[in-house]
């Protein structure tokens, strides 16, 4: 009896499923799709997942590679820190020594522009005093100047000597005792003594060979005059000819030529103190 009830359920169980696992043609090709589609996911999301996994190894390297970086640049940056530190101080003791060289730099220069400042104030009154000294022969040809911060007396030869001589007549004796009169009241001021003649050339004048003599012995005779008669201080004094090469006019005229022969007196404050200020 038992085998028969077991038989029969076995039946039963069996007429059942048959009946569950039988698809229709449809139904089997659609759970064939999804089986296919399936699949196909699957095997995407197989290679995404080893794509992410070769981008995962790849950062990962990389971001040992930039760990690295980072830390050599962090050891840079304090090797430059370091410099810079050691720079910022060196930059600050070089500062303040050019700083103390600016200001005695400063300083000197004050001295130096209050010394020309004082030459050029002692260079004008020279020349008033000068000018109101000498005022009584500027219509015989004496004029007085300033160029380049020294005084220029300029005296034509014919207030001076004689034609084609060499000894001073009265006229410019008194001319050159005005002047001596002033210049031993300024004992700071050197005094040079410059002949200078036409182009044209000497004749009949014996001992004298030519222009360079004429000038040369022209200058000598008043830096005498100035010193014997004057008593002006010959350390102060300097005598030098020029001849015929640096004239005021063209030798083409007789307006010219009378023009380059010519003593100048150049008068120059001693600048000493000035001298010694570049020196140091």
């Amino acid at each position: 009896m038992k085998k028969i009830s077991l038989f029969l359920f076995v039946g039963l169980f069996a007429s059942a499923f048959t009946s569950c696992v039988v698809l229709s043609p449809q139904k089997y090709k659609t759970l064939l799709a999804k089986q296919d589609s399936l699949n196909k996911g699957w095997n995407e999301s197989q290679l995404m997942n080893e794509n992410l996994e070769s981008l995962i190894a790849k950062l990962r390297k990389d971001t040992s590679g930039l760990n690295s970086y980072l830390s050599d640049l962090k050891g840079r940056y304090s090797e430059m820190d370091n410099n810079y530190t050691k720079l910022r101080s060196n930059s600050s003791n070089e500062i303040n020594k050019l700083s103390a060289d600016l200001k005695k730099r400063e300083q000197r220069l004050k001295e130096v522009e209050e010394i020309l400042r004082k030459r050029d104030e002692a260079t004008n009154q020279l020349k008033e005093k000068l000018q109101q000294a000498l005022l009584g022969f500027t219509k015989n040809g004496l004029t007085v100047e300033i160029r380049n911060g020294k005084v220029y007396v300029s005296l034509m030869d014919k207030l001076l000597f004689p034609s084609g001589s060499i000894i001073i007549d009265e006229k410019g004796k008194q001319a050159l005792s005005q002047l001596a009169s002033v210049l031993k009241q300024q004992p700071e001021i050197n005094i040079a003594v410059e002949g200078h003649t036409d182009s044209q050339k000497i004749t009949n004048l014996g001992q004298i060979k030519d222009n360079w003599d004429l000038s040369v012995l022209r200058s000598t005779s008043v830096v005498r005059y100035l010193t014997e008669v004057s008593k002006v201080e010959g350390v102060r004094m300097t005598a030098t000819g020029k001849g015929e090469f640096q004239p005021l006019g063209p030798n083409t005229s007789a307006d010219g030529r009378s023009k380059n022969r010519r003593i100048e007196i150049v008068l120059s404050p001693k600048l000493d103190e000035l001298y010694n200020l570049i020196k140091q």
